[in-house]
Parts: C-alpha cells; sequence; structure tokens
C-alpha cells in the first residue's frame, strides 16, 4: 500500500483530485462527485474537528471487533460497500469546496506525519499504528478515486 504520509504520494493523490470535474460520473455507487469527496473529508473531519460525536462504548468495542480490520487491513474495498452512516452523504455539496477542503486536509496530514499519528487514538477503533492510520486513510481515498476513474 502507498504511504499517505510521503509528499509525493500526497502530491499524486492531489494530482488525481484536480482531474476531476463538478461533472465526473462515477463507475459504480451513487454518490456524485460532491458528495465523494464530502464523504472522503469524514475521516479528516473525525481527526482534526469535533463534527461526528464519538461512538459510545459499546459501539467502539463492536467497531473495533468487527470493522477495524476492514478498514485498516491493505486489502481494498468492495464496489458498493455498506458504509457507517456519518460517511453517507446525501446532500448536495460544493464540488471545490469539498475538494479544496480534502486538500488542505491531505497536506495537513501528510505534514504532521506518521510518527503524529502512531498510537493516536481514532474516532472508533481506539489506538491505531502509523501503518493502521495510512490504511485507513489511503485505501478510502484510492478506493474513491478509481470510483470516479481517477
Amino acid at each position: 500500500m502507498k504511504n499517505i504520509f510521503d509528499p509525493k504520494v500526497t502530491e499524486e493523490i492531489i494530482i488525481r483530485m484536480n482531474t476531476l470535474t463538478p461533472t465526473t460520473v462515477p463507475q459504480w455507487g451513487k454518490m456524485n462527485v460532491a458528495q465523494m469527496l464530502a464523504h472522503c473529508n469524514v475521516p479528516y473531519e473525525m481527526v482534526y474537528t469535533d463534527k461526528h460525536p464519538q461512538p459510545n462504548g459499546l459501539m467502539k468495542l463492536l467497531l473495533k471487533l468487527f470493522v477495524k480490520q476492514i478498514v485498516v487491513n491493505e486489502k481494498q474495498y468492495k464496489k458498493n460497500s455498506r458504509t457507517a452512516p456519518a460517511f453517507i452523504i446525501s446532500d448536495e455539496r460544493d464540488f471545490e469546496k469539498e475538494k479544496n477542503q480534502l486538500t488542505e486536509y491531505l497536506i495537513k496530514t501528510q505534514k504532521l506525519g506518521a510518527d503524529y499519528f502512531h498510537q493516536k487514538e481514532s474516532h472508533s477503533f481506539g489506538k491505531l499504528t502509523q501503518t493502521e492510520w495510512n490504511n485507513l486513510f489511503y485505501k478510502h481515498l484510492n478506493h474513491h478515486l478509481e470510483q470516479f476513474g481517477v
């Protein structure tokens, strides 16, 4: 898996995002491109903002037991996989605003670096290694950029 903390990988992701337009059509799924970008912002919002409430103790335990390994391993997501409620974006979004926000999050994450994230508490899964954080971030972005053909 590519390393999202590597400046070259971050640049590659941003270049891929910059090939998207407001009218880029998905190869699968229900989201339009602006909704996809907003959806891809959610993991970063969970790290950098208080926008999303943390799951309660029981839910967090269930997420750690049944979802964590799917999210942090290196196996790619299947097309049309189910997503958590916080990640469902059904309202219309501003393409440029979402793309710019995601770009800012990518740059911030890369600049903070892998060491910053190592053993950092995640919103839903407890402490993660830098490799798990990388897989969580990179795999999700790559999945959705491929969804839109970039």
